[in-house]
C-alpha cells in the first residue's frame, strides 16, 4: 500500500503528515514556529527555523509511523500564503521573509494600483492590490532595502522555499501563485503586463505547476536531511486555504467550504475564471486543474475567540465560556461584536478596522459578551456567503465546516442559522497537510483525479440543521451591516 506524505509550513508549525491511500491518518508530528515583530505592522520569520522545523517534523512522523523514506510514494506542500523569501544568485536567503499578515505595504499598494490601473489589476489577478500579497512586499524592498534588492535573483513563496531545500529546484504551485499579485489568474500563467508595469523581473519567478504536477525529487541534500528516499516525486500542492479546501473535499462548485480558524474563509470553487467587480472576494486558481475559487477571508474568526478568552476569561476553559454563551438568548439582547480586531479582509480591505462591542448595557453579563463574539464572527463570515450567494451559487450545494472553531456545537449552530445554510461536518481535522497528501496521491497514480480522491478519502459526518433562531438573526444581520460603514471614517483617527 502506498503511503503519502503532506508537508505544512504554517505561521505556528511546521507539520508533517502520512496518509495511506484510503485516507487513514498514520502519523502527524509538527515543530513550533517562533514569529517576529520587530515594528508595528510588521511579521517576519527565519526560513532556516521553517527548514529546520519541517526535517525535524518529517523525521518524527516517519519514526512515528515505523517507516523509512522509501516507503513515501509522493510528498505534497502546503503552506501559509503571501510570503516573501529572498535568495541571491547563490540561493542564499537575503532578509528575514516578510509574511502573510505583515501591513507595511500600504503605499506600495497604492503604487501598484496606479501603475496597473485599478480595473486592469483587479481582472488580471482576481483582486485588488492588497497590504498581506507579495507583490507589495517586494516593492517595499525595493523603496526601503535597495542594496538586499540589487542582490535579489530569485522569489519564493515559503512552502516553496521548504521544497527548494527538499528538492534543489524552484517551483511553485498556481493555487499559491494567485496570492502574490503577480499571476494572470485567467490564463494561469505569470502576467508579463504586471511584471512590467511593476519592473519586476520575470526570471525571478519561480515556473508554476498545477497542485497534482510532479514538481521535482528529493535530492540527496533534501534526503539526509529528513531521511525521505533520494527521488521521491514532490508535487506542486497548494496555499494553504486551496489545500485545505481539497481536505475538505470542496473541489466541484457544488461543495462550499466553511472554515472557522484563527482566520474565516468561505470557499467557493469554480468551473471558470471569474472576479467580484469590487474585489470584495479573492479570486485565485485553484489546487486541482482547471478550476478556479472564490474565497472570502476575515481575518480574526477563530482568533477573536482566543483573545476574548485571554483577555477576559483566563481562569476558565473554552468548554465553560461556551456552555454560558449557549444558555445566553440568540442576538445576545442587542449587544453586537465587530471581529476586526487586526483589520480585515473580506469584504473590507481595510488593515485599520478595529474590533468593537456595540449596544453594552447593564443587563449584559459575560455570557452575553461571550455569545456576541460567537455571532459577531457567525456575521462576518455571513459578509462573504452573501457576496457568493450573489456572484451565483448553484441552485444545490453543500456547506461543509471544519477549523478549530467548529468543534463547539454552539458555534456550529449560531453559524449554520446565521448563514440559513446546513452546516456538514468531515472526517478530518487535519486541514492545508491533508489536502497537500490528497494532491499527492493523484500524481502517484492511486487516483484518477482530485475529485475522486477526495470522494474515497474524506467521510462526511453529523449535519447541523437551520433552527428556528435563523429568523432572529436575519432581522440583526442589517444591524452588523451597517457598523462598519458607520464606524470607518473613525478608524484612522484612533
Amino acid at each position: 500500500m502506498p503511503y503519502l506524505m503532506g508537508l505544512d509550513i504554517s505561521t505556528t508549525s511546521a507539520k508533517a503528515l502520512i496518509l495511506d491511500e484510503t485516507g487513514a491518518v498514520i502519523a502527524v508530528a509538527g515543530s513550533p514556529q517562533p514569529i517576529s515583530q520587530p515594528q508595528p505592522l510588521w511579521s517576519e520569520q527565519d526560513p532556516a527555523d521553517w527548514w529546520a522545523g519541517m526535517a525535524a517534523s518529517i523525521r518524527q512522523a516517519l519514526a512515528q509511523a515505523g517507516l523509512s523514506g522509501a516507503d513515501i510514494a509522493a510528498i505534497g506542500l502546503t503552506g501559509q500564503m503571501h510570503g516573501l523569501v529572498l535568495l541571491d544568485a547563490a540561493g542564499e536567503v537575503l532578509r528575514p521573509a516578510i509574511l502573510w499578515n505583515d501591513q507595511r505595504t500600504s503605499a506600495q499598494c497604492d503604487e501598484m494600483t496606479a501603475r496597473v490601473g485599478g480595473e486592469r489589476l483587479l481582472a488580471l489577478t482576481g483582486n485588488p492590490a492588497l497590504t498581506g500579497f507579495t507583490a507589495p512586499k517586494l516593492l517595499w524592498v525595493r523603496a526601503h532595502e535597495p542594496a538586499l534588492y540589487a542582490r535579489t535573483r530569485q522569489i519564493l513563496l515559503p512552502k516553496d522555499y521548504i521544497r527548494y531545500q527538499l528538492t534543489g529546484a524552484y517551483a511553485t504551485d498556481l493555487a499559491g501563485a494567485s496570492g502574490t499579485s503577480l499571476l494572470n489568474v485567467a490564463r494561469r500563467a505569470w502576467s508579463s503586463e504586471v511584471l512590467n508595469a511593476l519592473e519586476i523581473p520575470p526570471e525571478w519567478l519561480p515556473p508554476v505547476h498545477e497542485g497534482t504536477a510532479v514538481t521535482a525529487g528529493i535530492s540527496a541534500a533534501g534526503a539526509a536531511s529528513t531521511g525521505l528516499k533520494i527521488g521521491t516525486p514532490v508535487v506542486g500542492g497548494g496555499g494553504d486555504q486551496a489545500a485545505g479546501a481539497v481536505g475538505m473535499g470542496c473541489v466541484q462548485p457544488s461543495t462550499i467550504g466553511v472554515t472557522l480558524g484563527t482566520s474565516g474563509v468561505v470557499f467557493a470553487p469554480l468551473r471558470r475564471y471569474a472576479y467580484e467587480a469590487e474585489g470584495r472576494l479573492h479570486a485565485f486558481c485553484h489546487a486541482l486543474p482547471d478550476t478556479w475559487h472564490f474565497m472570502g477571508v476575515m481575518l480574526s474568526a477563530a482568533g477573536s475567540l482566543q483573545w476574548y478568552k485571554d483577555s477576559f476569561a483566563a481562569d476558565i476553559s473554552f468548554e465553560s465560556l461556551l456552555e454560558e454563551a449557549a444558555d445566553a438568548p440568540p442576538g445576545s439582547e442587542g449587544l453586537f461584536f465587530l471581529p476586526y480586531l487586526t483589520g480585515e479582509r473580506s469584504p473590507h480591505p481595510d488593515p485599520l478596522a478595529r474590533g468593537a462591542f456595540i449596544g453594552l448595557t447593564t443587563r449584559h453579563q459575560r455570557a452575553h459578551m461571550t455569545r456576541a463574539v460567537l455571532e459577531g464572527v457567525a456575521f462576518g463570515l455571513k459578509d462573504s456567503f452573501t457576496l457568493i450567494k450573489q456572484a451565483g451559487l448553484p441552485a444545490a450545494y453543500e456547506a461543509r465546516i471544519s477549523g478549530g472553531g467548529a468543534k463547539s456545537p454552539v458555534w456550529q449552530q449560531i453559524l449554520a442559522d446565521v448563514l440559513a445554510a446546513p452546516l456538514v461536518n468531515i472526517n478530518t481535522t487535519e486541514g492545508g497537510a491533508f489536502g497537500a497528501a490528497i494532491l499527492a496521491a493523484v500524481a502517484a497514480g492511486a487516483y484518477a483525479d482530485v475529485p475522486s480522491a477526495c470522494a474515497a478519502m474524506i467521510q462526511t459526518g453529523a449535519t447541523v440543521a437551520v433552527s428556528a433562531d435563523a429568523e432572529r438573526y436575519a432581522e440583526r444581520y442589517p444591524v452588523y451591516r451597517a457598523l462598519y460603514p458607520a464606524l470607518k471614517d473613525i478608524y484612522p483617527r484612533l
